[in-house]
């Protein structure tokens, strides 16, 4: 198979997983709602479009889940949008910026970091079910890590402000969200992960070869 036709099949598998997570984003199932913030599952086809295609899918899934993200919180907003989407911004352009990266830039390091690991394990020859049940977990809690953690260093006045709180009782509420959605959204894309991924690695390794980008 040439080059071409490889790449074709790359871009178009790309696309494929990107319908999924927009699906996803735009139902109940991928933005769940809760009092304070949106739990999610859409991170999880960005996991397995980065252990299939690549660390470069994965930042690419891993952006249009943001965008996603960024979309739904500027048209639901939700007590914590601002952090989300840099058109409810509390301070301005700063305010949007920050909101951008968090919104965006983190959910790319979930395909970054998940495509990178999967590599990482194989290398390492672990058991397949178990690297990408190590790759679930990590690129779930990636995304929790890096949102509550992006909020807390550059948000933490305006998230005091919103939950009209004292400032230092903010790592406090911040490490209840990662204990009380991050850990369960991680243990859930443990299993799913390792169960979808070992069905759709032992077929695609049954299909010609195709290029995967990094």
């Amino acid at each position: 198979m040439n080059s071409g036709k490889k790449d074709t099949r790359w871009m178009t598998s790309v696309a494929l997983m990107a319908a999924i997570v927009i699906l996803l984003a735009n139902t109940p199932l991928g933005m769940i709602q809760l009092p304070i913030i949106k739990a999610t599952t859409v991170h999880i086809p960005v996991i397995l479009g980065a252990v299939l295609l690549g660390p470069l899918a994965g930042a690419i899934l891993g952006a249009v889940f943001g965008v996603c993200s960024m979309i739904s919180n500027t048209m639901a907003p939700t007590l914590l949008s601002f952090a989300f989407s840099p058109f409810m911004s509390m301070t301005g352009i700063v305010g949007a910026v920050k909101a951008v990266w968090i919104s965006v830039g983190c959910r790319i390091m979930i395909g970054v970091v998940s495509g990178w690991l999967w590599i990482l394990l194989k290398k390492l020859k672990v058991n397949k079910s178990l690297a990408l049940g190590i790759t679930g977990f990590v690129g779930s809690m990636t995304n929790t890590i890096c949102v509550m953690g992006s909020i807390y260093i550059l948000l933490a006045g305006e998230y005091a402000q919103a939950r009209n709180v004292a400032m230092d009782a903010v790592w406090g509420l911040i490490m209840v969200t990662v204990t009380s959605s991050g850990i369960p959204e991680a243990l859930t894309a443990m299993v799913l992960v390792a169960v979808v991924g070992s069905a759709l690695v032992y077929t695609i390794a049954r299909m010609p070869s195709y290029s995967r980008k990094s």
